[in-house]
C-alpha cells in the first residue's frame, strides 16, 4: 500500500511568528490600538499559582530565637 499526500500553503500561511498581546494597558485604550491587535485567549479553567502565605510575624521569630538561646544556656 502506497499513500501520498499533497500539501499546499493556505490563505493564512505566514513565515512570521505573531505573538498575541496578553495585557490591555491604559495607553492601548486611550489610542484605540487594542481594536487591531490580536489578544491571547484566557484560560479560565487553569488553577494558577498558590499564594505564598504562612510566614511567622517578625516578633514571633525573635521570640523563638531568644527562647532557643535561653534553652541552650540552661
Amino acid at each position: 500500500t502506497l499513500k501520498s499526500y499533497w500539501i499546499r500553503q493556505g490563505s493564512a500561511f505566514s513565515t512570521a511568528v505573531a505573538r498575541p498581546e496578553t495585557e490591555l494597558t491604559p495607553e492601548m485604550i486611550a489610542t484605540g490600538s487594542w481594536r487591531r491587535l490580536p489578544f491571547k485567549p484566557y484560560n479560565f479553567s487553569s488553577l494558577g499559582l498558590p499564594p505564598a502565605c504562612g510566614h511567622l510575624h517578625p516578633l514571633l521569630k525573635v521570640r523563638s530565637e531568644l527562647r532557643q538561646i535561653f534553652l541552650e544556656m540552661g
